[in-house]
């Protein structure tokens, strides 16, 4: 997911994308553990997208409060 993408959601929709990441991350957490995992690399991509979220969160929260 590009940040431009991101920057576009609201903080709702943002909110909801960080949780479907955050449950696909443990879910491929658990395949790692079984060894039913094709792309390992994709756990790196997704905790990279939670970050850039977090990121947007953070900016949002601190124009707020200016």
């Amino acid at each position: 997911m590009k940040i431009e993408e991101i920057r576009d959601l609201s903080i709702e929709e943002l909110q909801a994308k960080l949780e479907e990441l955050r449950i696909e991350l443990f879910n491929l957490r658990f395949q790692k553990t079984k060894n039913l995992l094709d792309r390992p690399d994709r756990i790196r991509n997704i905790r990279h997208d939670i970050a850039r979220i977090y990121t947007i969160l953070t900016e949002r929260e601190k124009e707020k409060k200016i």
